[in-house]
Parts: structure tokens; sequence; C-alpha cells
């Protein structure tokens, strides 16, 4: 969600409208030592998968045989990625994360796919759940939390 701020209209992200509004699968504002047992395993299951996808998309983006880490001026800052070499630094500027998901590899599909699972399982849903249905079911998650549904 977003609006239009300025003299160029420039598009602005809007997180009030987006992020805290969406209905994840109970309150984000829920403690761990609330959580059921089932609940932290679903936590627990989209945080591995999510970590494999980014863990993937960082080394196809700066595969280890292209760049070597710097220690940062600021200490407490993680290391920098530096290229190899010039034929590194070539290769690297066509690693982008829009030239991944245009070329959308097997690698990435999967452990998208895993993350999806791992989601809907959250929610309790199955797998072959449809767009409309999951959009209708999280309105009503959403009025619900609200105090409207």
């Amino acid at each position: 969600m977003g609006t239009w701020l300025g003299k160029g209209n420039d598009p602005r992200y809007t997180p009030t409208s987006t992020f805290e509004t969406f209905p994840f699968p109970w309150p984000l504002n829920t403690p761990d030592s609330a959580l059921t047992p089932e609940q932290a395993a679903h936590r627990d299951a989209i945080g591995a998968a999510a970590q494999a996808l980014d863990e993937a998309r960082s080394r196809w983006l700066n595969p280890p045989e292209l760049v070597r880490e710097e220690p940062d001026v600021v200490p407490s800052l993680p290391p920098r990625l530096i290229p190899v070499d010039e034929d590194a630094a070539k290769e690297l500027a066509k690693r982008t994360l829009t030239n991944l998901y245009n070329a959308r590899p097997t690698w990435l599909a999967n452990l998208h796919a895993d993350l999806d699972r791992a989601v809907l399982a959250a929610y309790g849903w199955p797998e072959e759940i449809e767009e409309e249905p999951m959009l209708a079911a999280l309105l009503a998650l959403n009025l619900q939390r609200a105090g409207q549904g």
C-alpha cells in the first residue's frame, strides 16, 4: 500500500496500512511463552524455510568464488563484500534480484513453495487453497482481530 507525495508525485510506502494490519496466523505481539507447541512449531518451520530462501538467494547474488569479505570501517557492521577481480565485478553486476526472479530457476521456485507450504500450514489451510477463499479467510481474520467480525 502506498501514497503519492511531493512535487514529483513520488510513491511512498505506507507500512501502517499494510503489515501492521495484516492478520498473521496469531497476533504478532503474542509472547513466545503464550504460543502453543503447535504454533511454535509453525513459527519455527516458517523461520527455517525463510532462512533457507534468504541464504540461497544470498549465495546466488554473491557467490563465494566471486567475492571476498573486507571488514567495515565501523566494527559493529557486517563485513563488506568486494569482487575478487574485474571479471567478478562484471558478473556480480548481472546478479540482481530482478534478474534472479525473472529467470525463476527451479531451486528458487522450490524454496518459495516450501515457504508457502509452511505458511499455509500455520493458518491451517490446505496446500491447494485458491486465491479467492484465501483472501476471504484473511479478511475474516482481520475483521475478527479488529473486533468487527
